[in-house]
């Protein structure tokens, strides 16, 4: 099946490396526009604009800072005139043992937040307001099995925030789907990125491994494909669907 998105303008947070890096690239194949947020690695955005063609653009915005947010969607909109799909992918995971003094503790905690639903929902909103005068639109989050099957303790955080990232899309999809908007998540489990890696560094990749149903280690590849087709419309009566790509780890 060819799935050709040309003529749409996607913004992608969190494009300039992991996961995002490779939807951005997966999108463009496809014909689509993409718009690369990065927040730090500006080289790395550039780069992937270069390659990526169809008037891809890069976009800086730090996300933990709410006016950011708001300004990315608007810089965006300035150079497309219009969004067609908004892919949440950007997200930080920041380890917080319990035993962390309480002020660092609580630090960690309203960071991580901030990145992983709050900036989430500022993009949600903007893309709601423009795709209500627009005909529609599709909202992709990406979240994570940590939503599903918790997390260890030091990541408290992170689960909550892909937690809240789930009910939210399952509310837009609820609230607006009569407007012609579609909203998805896509769950990933442990996958091969640089923000993965200290960890596979730390235990070992066969550690890593040993918790999935398959016998290696999920790939920024391996999930992009299914975001590509959820942007491509051919996905629209799955709105409010979550589907996991973790190699069964989490059922196994």
């Amino acid at each position: 099946m060819d799935i050709d998105l040309s003529g749409m303008k996607v913004l992608v947070t969190g494009a300039s490396g992991g996961i995002g890096k490779t939807i951005a690239r997966s999108l463009a194949v496809s014909g689509a526009t993409v718009a690369v947020h990065y927040n730090r690695n500006a080289e790395s955005a550039n780069a992937l604009v270069d390659e990526l063609g169809h008037g891809a653009q890069s976009f800086q915005a730090d996300l933990s800072v709410p006016e950011e947010c708001s300004r990315l969607f608007l810089d965006v909109l300035y150079k497309f005139d219009t969004i067609d799909v908004l892919i949440n992918n950007s997200g930080i995971i920041i380890s917080s043992p319990l035993d962390t003094p309480a002020d660092r503790w609580l630090e960690d905690w309203n960071r991580t937040l901030m990145v992983n639903i709050t900036a989430v929902g500022i993009l949600c909103r903007a893309a709601i307001n423009h795709f209500v005068n627009n005909g529609g639109g599709r909202i992709i989050n990406i979240a994570s099995r940590a939503a599903f099957r918790g997390d260890t303790p030091e990541f408290l955080a992170y689960a909550a925030s892909k937690g809240g990232m789930v009910s939210l899309s399952r509310t837009i999809a609820r609230g607006y789907g009569k407007q012609n908007i579609k909203s998805f998540i896509v769950a990933p489990g442990f996958v091969r990125t640089e923000m993965a890696q200290p960890h596979i560094d730390q235990y070992g990749e066969s550690f890593v491994v040993d918790d999935l149903a398959l016998n290696n280690l999920t790939e920024p590849g391996d999930v992009a494909p299914t975001v590509v087709f959820l942007a491509s419309g051919l996905m629209d009566h799955a709105t409010g669907c979550t589907i996991d790509i973790n190699a069964g780890s989490y059922v196994h």
